[in-house]
Formats: C-alpha cells, structure tokens, sequence
C-alpha cells in the first residue's frame, strides 16, 4: 500500500466555487476541507485562513448551501456546512468514484490555484488514479510513502506530524539552526505562516502530551 501526496491545479472550469473565491481574493489564502459526509446531502467542515466575515463572504459562492455555522479559531475559521450538493464537477466526481483508492483528510485549497490531498491504495491503483487526474488539470506527486496506519503517540494530525518531519530533515531544530520556517513551507507546498502554525501546533501537542505522561 502507498500514500501518495497529490498536488493539481485545476482549469476555472473545474474548481470548485470556494476555490474560485479564494483564488486571487487575498482576504482567505487557504481552505482545507477537514471532513465530509458520504452522502449526496453533503456535510462539510472546513477551516479557513481568515476571519468569519471573510469566510462568511467565500461561502456565498456556494448555491447549494442549506445552513453554515462558523467558529473563529485565533486566525481562522472553522466553517460546519449542510449542501444539497457537493458542487465539484461531474468529471472530478465521477473520477472520484471510480478510484479503487481511500482519500485521507484535509483537502487543501489553496490562493495560488492548487489543491493538495493525499490518497492511499495500491500502487496500480494511484496510478490508476494519477492518469485519471492527468487528464482533468497539471498533476504533481509531492510525496510517496509506504502506507503505515499507526496513530500518534502525540495526538498529532497528519499535516502536523508531516510538518515536523519537514522540518526535521531541514534541520530546523539542529543546533544551531540549519534550516528555516520557509524551507518547511517550501516542503509541505503551503506559506510560510501555515508552516509555522501547524509547526507551534504540533510542538505545543508533543510538550502536552510530554509533561502530562511523566
């Protein structure tokens, strides 16, 4: 089994109507889609980058959307949404569908037009897959790995434990310092400032989980 980190920019054709709000808006420069209902009465919870109001102008993109509920999270905003309708293109849901492959949360939106997201399946399968996509926008594997489903000792989310390994092998922590905040932002194909939450995030988890296990 591989997991494989998927990077593609979709024509505007394509792209969801978030991802066409936040293209290029400045107010939110990223949304990750954290969780979502297998059902075609979509249930949604997203974060986005910015404050609600910000958010709350996004979301009126979305015509299918019943109700929203927002939380603001220090920089953030975590978006609860109920939709009739997903609104992904036909092709990208029919693509979806087919895919002998599990899709592992968060999906990524980002400003710059690219959408990030990982899936795990058989390696005949991901490629399967990866053709699949190839034909729909420019695809990119940012990442492979052997697909080991072992939970966090440190209660840690995927994208954050992926964010120190980034910063591990950019010497981030090396005395003294060899690499940067930039350099794992560079790795983990997000800005700077995301780098740096989901890093004092998941340092903050590991000290947590440290003091409260001695």
């Amino acid at each position: 089994m591989k997991r494989v980190q998927f990077s593609i920019t979709y024509p505007e054709r394509l792209r969801h109507p978030i991802h066409r709000e936040i293209v290029g808006d400045g107010s939110i420069s990223q949304a990750e889609l954290l969780m979502w209902s297998p059902t075609a009465d979509a249930t949604t919870l997203f974060r986005f980058d910015g404050e609600p109001a910000a958010t709350e102008a996004v979301l009126t993109a979305i015509d299918s959307l019943t109700t929203s509920a927002l939380v603001a999270d220090g920089k953030g905003t975590y978006a609860f949404l109920r939709q009739d309708a997903y609104e992904f293109a036909e092709s990208i849901l029919d693509a979806i569908a087919e895919a002998a492959v599990i899709f592992v949360p968060p999906v990524v939106f980002e400003a710059r037009g690219t959408v990030q997201f990982e899936a795990v399946g058989e390696t005949a399968a991901v490629g399967d897959f990866h053709d699949t996509l190839s034909e729909l926008g420019d695809i990119e594997i940012r990442h492979v790995h052997d697909f080991e489903r072992v939970r966090s000792p440190s209660g840690l989310t995927d994208r954050q434990l992926a964010a120190l390994e980034a910063a591990v092998d950019a010497g981030y922590y090396a005395v003294p310092r060899q690499g940067t905040l930039a350099d794992v932002a560079a790795t983990l194909d997000c800005a700077t400032s995301t780098a740096g939450e989901l890093v004092r995030k998941a340092e903050a988890a590991v000290v947590r989980r440290y003091v409260t296990t001695q």
